[in-house]
């Protein structure tokens, strides 16, 4: 059984708020808009209108996020039928898949990818509930048609077609479980989605949301690999959640403008490999020796303090949405063939001895277009002695991954 989880301001109405002082930044642009686009004056995000209001110096994931709308949209009401909805005439063309959609990171998730203007299909794929997940989205007049599928037998159907795949199916963290806690359900969870990705989508963007990350990215490679069909510059797991909850803190602690703080995240996705580099914070920032254990201790435990502070009700999902968001839009605008993405993920690595390793990317067409290596170079003696303790764990987790693959076949 498959069980599913998973400071900007913008205005809703006639127009939505965007950046109008958005430039080139080494990290993500999602979300936004660039104002020489001769297209943006037809879409607004959650509404189309005419005009656009441009009131405000934050984006919706802020100064980092500007996407190119590839075509204008006009709205076109069309009849429903009971698969499929759409209030709008999408002219944009990639297909999105969810699987896990009905969860707590996957609802979310389906509604801040459903406000990209890229997407002409936004697939929503889980074991129960997405039918209305998929109803209640459709409302929504923005691009994309949503279409639903529920269970196994439509699992395939799910994944035709389609350029990214998001996983944040699974089952969430509980207060006590440590992420290696989930690994025997999500394992099997992630192995059984991945099989169903490589029989029919292969060439997608695979972007690996399901904890514990540090293992299922490997169990992916290797499905993956079994079906001959592995392309590592396309499967990503997603971190950027490290990155957004740095980027806050770090502003919060020295009263900087969130929009402005930049900071890379390398290692891996869970306790002590999570490694932000405060070092090479963009502005720079000077940090006590107390701060600076505080903040990367904080950015370490965040999930953590999510859990808690929920007291059983749940894991970090709104969060994570978030961030997960920021990548497809991020993923997105790289098919598209914007030159200038930038985004933090957990890949298939030769940075450092360790096989599987989270840093700064720039994201192309293919997928990982280069590895942002100088961002390792010039380290402090804190995080140097930060990075060699955290490979032990990451290189065991990632072992732990390509073990349980090898001792269970994968499906013809």
């Amino acid at each position: 059984m498959m069980a599913t989880t998973s400071a900007n301001t913008f205005s809703v109405g006639s127009a939505i708020s965007f950046n109008p002082k958005a430039n080139a930044h080494p990290q993500s642009k999602a979300f936004g808009i660039k104002l020489n686009t001769p297209h943006f004056l037809s879409f607004s995000g959650l509404k189309a209108t005419s005009s656009i209001r441009c009131e405000s110096e934050s984006s919706f994931l802020g100064k980092e996020s500007s996407a190119v709308l590839r075509q204008s949209v006009k709205p076109n009401a069309l009849k429903q039928n009971q698969r499929s909805w759409s209030f709008l005439q999408p002219q944009a063309s990639y297909k999105v898949t969810i699987l896990g959609a009905a969860g707590g990171i996957g609802q979310p998730l389906a509604l801040l990818v459903k406000m990209s203007p890229l997407i002409s299909a936004l697939h929503l794929y889980d074991i129960a509930n997405v039918k209305g997940v998929a109803a209640d989205l459709s409302h929504c007049n923005t691009p994309s048609q949503v279409l639903d599928f529920t269970g196994a037998s439509e699992l395939a159907d799910s994944l035709k077609g389609v350029d990214v795949v998001v996983i944040p199916a699974g089952v969430p963290r509980k207060p006590g479980m440590t992420r290696d806690d989930l690994f025997n359900i999500n394992a099997s969870i992630v192995k059984t989605l991945i099989e169903a990705v490589a029989d029919n989508c292969p060439d997608a963007f695979i972007q690996i949301i399901s904890n514990p990350v540090n293992s299922t990215v490997p169990i992916a490679a290797e499905v993956l690999k079994q079906k001959g069909v592995y392309d590592p510059k396309k499967l990503f797991g997603v971190t950027t959640l490290d990155v957004v909850r740095a980027n806050t803190f770090v502003a919060q602690k020295k009263n900087l403008k969130l929009i402005d703080v930049d900071v890379p995240v390398v290692g891996g996705h869970a306790g002590i490999t999570i490694l932000p580099l405060l070092s090479k914070t963009k502005p720079s920032v000077s940090l006590s020796d107390e701060e600076l254990q505080e903040l990367t201790m904080r950015i370490q435990n965040a999930g953590t303090e999510v859990v808690e502070a929920k007291v059983g009700a749940g894991s970090a999902t709104l969060s994570m949405a978030y961030a997960a968001a920021r990548f497809v839009e991020s993923s997105l605008r790289a098919l598209d063939g914007d030159g200038d993405v930038y985004e933090c993920c957990y890949i298939q690595s030769e940075l450092t001895e360790i096989p599987f390793f989270a840093s700064r990317v720039k994201l192309g067409r293919k997928g990982v277009e280069a590895v942002i290596s100088s961002d390792l170079q010039g380290l402090t003696e804190y995080e140097e002695k930060a990075l060699g303790a955290l490979k032990p764990e990451l290189k065991a987790s990632i072992e732990k991954g390509i073990d349980f693959v090898h001792k269970q076949p994968v499906d013809a």
